[in-house]
Formats: structure tokens, sequence, C-alpha cells
């Protein structure tokens, strides 16, 4: 291993970097991801970039790259390395950042990150450890594996039926966006120095801001191929290297053009571009509604599209924002953007949601019969229920303690002269009904939704007053 100060002085990973296993990467024997990992690191302190330096480890062999490197570093999902790395280079354009992946990592569930990251050719550096197979996860059949090669998943070997293998270095060069693209090997001293100088070279492009660099690695995996690292080398060199030859596929010499401006994360501009300021509204909470929930509040409103289930979930969403709690609205539509099932899970939480979701609300506004007998049954104990009477003939017989309160919806809408409004009417019922805002909050709530359409604001208030109104007859 590198002598090299972009290595930690000791490796976590292994008995608390204790004793000589401090001093150990977690990889095999033979494994070429060592080597690739002293390249990368004698690149970095070369270049003199170590504190500007983000590695981005998937899921695979380098998924613990992070205990090995001394540099910014960042977990990503499987195959989403490539993606990770754009939202750092544009986040901070000044940081030079890796994506280091393997072979079923990049080429197979992360095929589309890598070639539109490609295909883009904004300044990140890619390298691509291919050493045919699926090593942390069993021995799968990579997408590099080789015609005839077994693997775990095609123990006879790899044949016509399973396609042929994907040669990565040759794709990504035929795209427009990246300027240099090199396949190298490490199976002996003259290619290792190859690869050295391939991996410094694409680290310097991304330095001087001239583009996309991609280097494929062909390593050896002792493991899986059941051979010794002596055996796995010349197996690389006779067997591998026919099928992916050696090389530089593209080299572009273009003038540096990645000047970008970092983001600016200022609070005023950012509520600017939400159409927000910073100015607190009015509160009329005295605070949080704990008669329905000590801390968190789940709804559900679920109707057809068009009856303005997500309009309204949006609305609560808000009133309880501006009241100082914090709120989530997640909402989930149906195929068609109307006719179609429309749903939104709301929490309303005194100091943070932890979970946005809301499959056994506390509440459930229901527009329709069959969002009635859907979510009905999933409504917590001592819960409540508004549905839509005019449109429900006959509800469904849930626990004895939730409450049930139907209210026309439909009805009171198309009497004030506009049906639209069915989901206001539902707001003035939930208030109502339950009494988790004072009317004033989510007043104030639809006069901002409707700020730029004054002309609207009175019939969405007397549709409001209807909804409450309603409630209140059912007590009476």
């Amino acid at each position: 291993m590198s002598k090299s100060s972009v290595f930690y002085d000791k490796f976590e990973r292994h008995s608390h970097g204790e004793g000589l296993k401090g001093h150990a990467t977690h990889y095999c024997p033979g494994c070429g991801h060592g080597l690739a990992h002293k390249f990368l690191a004698e690149a970095i302190d070369e270049l003199g970039i170590q504190d500007r330096t983000v590695a981005i480890s998937p899921v695979g062999c380098s998924v613990f790259l992070y205990y090995y490197f001394d540099v910014g570093n960042s977990q990503a999902a499987h195959g989403r390395a490539p993606v990770v790395a754009l939202g750092h280079k544009f986040a901070n354009p000044d940081s030079v950042v890796v994506s280091y992946q393997g072979d079923g990592d990049l080429a197979s569930i992360g095929l589309a990150e890598t070639v539109a990251t490609a295909q883009l050719g904004a300044p990140i550096t890619i390298i691509f450890i291919n050493n045919a197979i699926y090593g942390m996860t069993g021995g799968q059949m990579a997408p590099t594996t080789l015609m005839g090669q077994p693997t775990a998943t095609s123990p006879a070997g790899r044949n016509e039926y399973m396609g042929q293998p994907m040669k990565m270095a040759e794709l990504i060069a035929g795209l427009d966006g990246p300027v240099y693209v090199e396949r190298v090997a490490l199976f002996d001293a003259k290619n290792r120095i190859k690869a050295k100088k391939a991996i410094l070279k694409g680290l310097k492009n991304q330095v001087e801001g001239r583009g996309y660099s991609f280097i494929e690695v062909l390593a050896e995996c002792p493991t899986h191929l059941k051979m010794t690292p002596e055996e796995t080398e010349k197996w690389v060199k006779e067997t591998m290297e026919p099928i992916f030859p050696l090389g530089v596929k593209k080299d572009l010499t273009v003038d540096p053009w990645f000047k970008r401006n970092p983001p600016s994360f200022s609070g005023e501009k950012l509520l600017a571009l939400a159409g927000a300021t910073s100015e607190h509204p009015e509160r009329s909470c005295k605070g949080f509604p704990k008669h329905l929930a000590p801390h968190d509040i789940s709804l559900k409103l679920a109707g057809s599209g068009g009856d303005g289930a997500q309009t309204a979930a949006m609305l609560i969403a808000r009133a309880a924002i501006n009241e100082g709690f914090d709120a989530t609205h997640i909402p989930s539509y149906g195929p068609e953007s109307r006719g179609g099932t429309s749903y939104a899970d709301v929490h309303v939480a005194e100091e943070e949601v932890l979970n946005p979701g809301s499959p056994t609300p506390d509440i459930l506004i229901a527009f329709n019969a069959p969002s009635l007998a859907k979510f009905g049954p999933t409504v917590k104990k001592g819960g409540t229920v508004i549905y839509d009477s005019s449109v429900v003939a006959d509800a469904p017989s849930l626990d004895p303690s939730v409450k049930m309160v139907p209210v026309p919806f439909t009805g009171i809408a198309t009497d004030l002269g506009k049906a639209v409004v069915k989901n206001i009417v539902a707001l003035g019922a939930l208030q109502a009904a339950t009494g988790i805002f004072p009317k004033e909050t989510l007043l104030t709530a639809i006069r901002v939704a409707l700020k730029d359409k004054c002309a609207l604001i009175p019939l969405n208030e007397e549709a409001f007053a209807w909804g409450i109104k309603s409630v209140e007859s059912l007590a009476g």
C-alpha cells in the first residue's frame, strides 16, 4: 500500500484499527482493488488535491472506500454513484469528484446513470473496476462476464441466451460528452505504470476543467475465479484482454471550459424561488392539537382525480407550517389526471415529521365510495372519518370507536355554483369535526393560495363556512 498521506494512518475497518489489521484492507489476496486504490491515492497526492477530493463509493467490493481514503467521502445507492458525483460537482465546482465503481454496479443497475452522466460531459472522473464478476454478493454473472465463464448464476458458463459481455470503455467512448476514455490492466509492471498514468490523467482533466474521464481497469478476482493471484493475472492477460482490448479509446484536447459558479444557498434566495417571503404569518394556534395525537397527526385524503384531494392536503400542510409546526404532504396519483385514483398522506408534527406516510391515519377525508371502502378500515381506533355523503350512499361499518362524519361536499359546492370547491367544503368540515386548527388558520392558507385569484376568495370562504355549518348541524 502507498505511503501517501491520502490514506488514513490506521484503517478502522479491522479490529478498530489496532495491530496489523489496522494497516490492511478488507480485499482478498491478489484483488485488483488494492492497486487501483494505491494509484488513485498517489494521483491525488501528486496533484495536491486531497482537501478538494470527494470519493463516491457505492455497493460492491468498493463500498468501504471511506475506511481508507482521508478525503471527502459519500456513500451512494447501488448504481447511483455517477449522479451523486454530479451533485457534489455542481454544488461545489472546485471539488474533484471520483466515482469508484465495479462492473455489476456501473454496467448493470447503474447503466442509465453511467451513460447519462458521460453524455453530459461535466468534469468528473470515473474509475471502473472490471473483474468480470459480482465480487461481493456471491460471484453472480456480471455484464462483463466472458462467454463460457462459469459463475454462480451461469454455472455452465455464459452463453448466447445471456448476451455478450459489455465493452463499457468502447460504449462510453462513442458518446459525445467524454474527453478521455482508456482501458488499462494490472497484471504486470508495464501495465501498472500505464494504469497509474491513466488515473492521474483522468484526475488532471477534471482539475483543469476539461471534461469527463472514464478509466476502465481490468482487475483480478482470485476468489471467484478460484485461482491463485498469479494464475488470475495470467487469466486476465490471456483470456480477458482479448475480449477487452487495452488502450486509449478516446482522448480529446479541449480547452478548459468548466468555470461554474457555486450555487447560492441563501435563505432569502431560496424563499424567493419558492414564491415565499421571510415574513412570519400571524398565528392563531395556542398550541399543538394534542387532543388528536400527542406529537404527530396523520391524515389521508382520497378521491378521484379532480376531486381536489391534493389541493386540500397541500393547504393543510401549509396551514400547519404557518403555525410553526412541521408538516409533510406526499401525493399519489392514478394514471389519469381526471377520473383516476388520487390520494395524499399528510402529517402535522409538533416538532419533526419522522415518517411522511399515513398507512394508519388519525383522520381520513374520503371524496368517494371506493376511497372510503379502501382506506376506512385503516383509520386508527378513536380516529375520524369525514366523507362526501352526496356520493356515498352506504358507508361501511368501521370500528365503533371511529367517528363517522357524513358531509355532502359535492351537494354544497354545487349549490354554491361551483363543484370544484367541494375540497374547501371538506376543509371546513375537518375544522369543525376535529378542531385540528382554528378557523382562521385554514382560511389564511386558502387566502394566500388564492392571492392571484382574489375574486375567488369570497366563494371559497363561503364553501368553508358551509362545511363547518354542516358538521354543526349534525351535532344539533
